[in-house]
């Protein structure tokens, strides 16, 4: 396939940045979208010129590095896949390609495509933990009883994987998909109810402080999501924070 790649450059946070238009060739449809970037940074290498940035890692869908705003859409047109995950068969030869970063006051841009999204880092140390017994009395986790569904419902949260999708995606650059699945992980088990009051009050006033906006119930950051983290984890949030706060 041959490109129009119209990709967002910007030297630094204090830079102005601008859309800049690049050609790439003989891209194969079993490409994953990052190994086209790839292809494009060795041939602006070989011309001298700067390679484009972008955050990547794992390339397997696991850490939540890769972040680009493809055609208007996080991680792209494809449904349940993050952006390294992406192949060039979900386009067609000739097609233009509109590449940004994650959009969001709270995730401001370092370069290029890459944003700074230590705002999750710091929720999460909010109060995204349980403190445990390490005195040598420690319960053994396998003897809690925890129900199947529970147990179920918990791992579905936790597979959110902090990539930021949600807060791209949504209208107001809220986080609450983020900040409800790793509330609702802890607030399933038994694990997590001793500091639940405070882990629920100290992750939303944290989320609030970073600068993220509200929910109104769009529902758009579900359908990007590429692990299909639920709206219900917001409702549970939000049932936390209702109860911690009376």
């Amino acid at each position: 396939m041959n490109l129009t790649l119209k990709i967002w450059r910007q030297k630094d946070a204090s830079s102005k940045g601008q859309m800049v238009d690049y050609k790439v060739t003989e891209i194969s449809e079993h490409m994953s979208f990052l190994e086209m970037m790839d292809v494009l940074n060795e041939q602006l290498v070989n011309s001298d010129e700067e390679p484009v940035a972008f955050d990547h890692d794992c390339r397997e869908g696991i850490c939540g590095m890769c972040s680009m705003y493809i055609n208007g859409e996080a991680h792209g047109p494809d449904r349940g896949v993050t952006t390294c995950q992406l192949h060039m068969r979900m386009f067609k030869d000739g097609d233009t390609i509109t590449i940004e970063p994650f959009r969001a006051a709270a995730f401001p841009v370092i370069k290029d495509l890459v944003v700074d999204r230590s705002s999750f880092d710091r929720i999460q140390h909010a109060g995204g933990y349980i403190s445990v017994n390490t005195s040598g009395n420690t319960q053994d986790a396998n003897s809690i009883p925890i129900s199947k569904h529970a147990a179920d419902t918990a791992m579905d949260a936790a597979t959110c994987i902090g990539c930021g999708a949600c807060v791209a995606t949504c209208k107001n650059s809220s986080a609450m998909l983020f900040v409800g699945a790793k509330v609702s992980q802890y607030a399933l088990l038994p694990q997590g109810q001793v500091e639940a009051a405070d882990r629920v009050r100290n992750m939303v006033a944290q989320m609030d402080l970073e600068g993220f906006g509200n929910c109104t119930n769009t529902g758009a950051c579900e359908v990007e999501c590429p692990k299909g983290i639920s709206l219900e984890n917001i409702a549970r949030m939000n049932r936390e924070l209702m109860k911690a706060s009376v």
